[in-house]
């Protein structure tokens, strides 16, 4: 049998890519080396039973925000997407913390003479969401929908984190709320574009909030590949591709894969000039990440850090500058900026009766061996005096771990590349078309072509147009 279509990776936009293809039409097989479909977007008991664990994705604004994902029927496959009571929160010394909550006049009242500046920042993309968001999740290098918009949204985004913070807050307070934001950047808070990756996270979380699947990320993936079964596509899992040798026939073949294993896969069948492209293609950050079985909720002594579904840990605004510049240094930080997320805060399905699970990480270096359990706890019980009491159980995943369980983790980089400029332009090469390859039949769907890493699905869902067009002329 020839197909139209073979994915290869059934990871969000792996799977994304393979519904838009089936929806136009065409018959679709996704090959995936794991037992289950999913890729970074999966939920396991890994440390007791009747504790389901985010194995990678755990908190979703551009999921339940994406276009794509929108347009689909996933909820008549067992989709719900669970809201805490505040999206985000970031504890300080002295038992304060700072809030992002759903409205923006709330948040902005929390901030006390920094919120009109921060109603300034993100109050004209709140109200203009679906143009704004399909703006972001597009490639740079399209003219843009809204013109006006993008330049608005330019003006602030073509800064680092720093100089947004510098030019527009004056509080405390306020810088530390946007530097954990840009944090998620992985990149040195001086550095554009983590200024644009606050930006986009904040509005994100007033447009559509930040929310995480019920019972987990798997959810989202396995609602994904149900979708396409009744499409009449078909998921093969156990099914390994090591070179393009053991991809059927088809006349399109779509690689949710990042450059390094494009290169192993397909490189023959690649120009040479377009392979050193790839091969010149830069890692970023690698994450050190810890799952915790819980006796109680995290007993953070600031309330709204146990209403929140997102904890950013860490202190104030130099605090987290110092954490991600010492990992852009090559070393891993002594009081890391930790991302931590508390579903069972919001979804008591994922822990038995009482019981809580917890997910965090920080940024090491990529590749780096350094054992971070330590110093992230420290972190948490800085500000959530007795949590080390309550860890029933814990599993920790080196960068190292998190690439042998998801080979497009390099070095345990959970973007799929550095967001460095260069390579928010040049994602992977620079190209009106980046899902495109040379090779006509073959295209890259990875959170290393545009728009960048999230689960939202948008990487293959442009893939898949591309190919539409170019394979199959509609």
């Amino acid at each position: 049998m020839t197909w139209d279509a073979v994915v290869v990776g059934a990871g969000p936009n792996g799977l994304a890519a393979a519904v838009e293809l089936a929806r136009h039409g065409c018959t679709v097989l996704v090959r995936e080396a794991s037992s289950e479909v999913g890729g970074a977007a999966r939920t396991a008991e890994i440390t007791l039973p009747g504790f389901r664990h985010d194995l990678g994705s755990a908190v979703h604004p551009l999921g339940v925000g994406s276009p794509f994902f929108r347009s689909l029927p996933l909820e008549r496959y067992g989709l719900e997407w669970v809201h805490p009571e505040l999206p985000l929160a970031h504890p300080l010394e002295g038992g304060a913390a700072v809030t992002v909550e759903r409205d923006v006049h709330a948040t902005a009242r929390g901030l006390g003479r920094d919120g009109p500046a921060y109603r300034r920042l993100v109050e004209p993309f709140v109200g203009r969401w679906p143009g704004f968001v399909h703006q972001v999740l597009d490639t740079p290098l399209r003219w843009p929908r809204d013109p006006v918009l993008h330049a608005r949204f330019g003006l602030r985004a073509l800064r680092s984190a720093r100089s947004l913070a510098t030019r527009y807050l004056r509080t405390p307070e306020a810088r530390a709320l946007l530097a954990g934001n840009a944090a998620h950047s992985a990149l040195p808070l001086d550095q554009v574009p983590s200024g644009a990756v606050a930006l986009v996270l904040l509005v994100a979380a007033h447009a559509v909030g930040w929310p995480s699947p019920r019972g987990g990320a798997g959810a989202l993936t396995r609602a994904l590949a149900e979708h396409l079964r009744s499409l009449g596509g078909t998921v093969e899992t156990d099914a390994p591709v090591s070179s393009l040798d053991d991809v059927p026939a088809a006349r399109a073949i779509l690689l949710d894969l990042t450059p390094r294993q494009v290169v192993g896969v397909a490189g023959s069948r690649l120009p040479d000039r377009y392979r050193r492209r790839l091969e010149a293609y830069t890692y970023g950050p690698g994450a050190f990440k810890v799952d915790w079985a819980l006796d109680g909720p995290v007993p953070w002594t600031a309330d709204a850090c146990r209403r929140a579904g997102t904890v950013h840990v860490c202190g104030a605004f130099e605090e987290v500058v110092s954490s991600e510049a010492s990992v852009a240094d090559g070393w891993a930080p002594r009081r890391p900026f930790v991302i931590l997320a508390q579903p069972t805060v919001h979804d008591p399905t994922r822990a038995p009766p009482g019981k809580h699970v917890a997910w965090a990480y920080c940024h090491v270096p990529n590749g780096s061996a350094a054992d971070m359990t330590e110093r992230i706890e420290a972190q948490v019980e800085r500000f959530a005096p007795g949590f080390g009491a309550r860890i029933l159980a814990r599993a920790t995943h080196r960068p190292a771990d998190l690439e042998a369980w998801n080979a497009n983790l390099v070095g345990g980089d959970v973007n799929a590349g550095l967001l460095s400029l260069r390579q928010t332009l040049a994602r992977p090469v620079l190209s009106t078309r980046p899902w495109a390859t040379p090779a006509r039949d073959l295209y890259l769907c990875s959170a290393a072509t545009p728009p960048y890493g999230g689960v939202h699905g948008m990487c293959g869902y442009h893939a898949a147009r591309t190919a539409l067009k170019r394979t199959f002329g509609r």
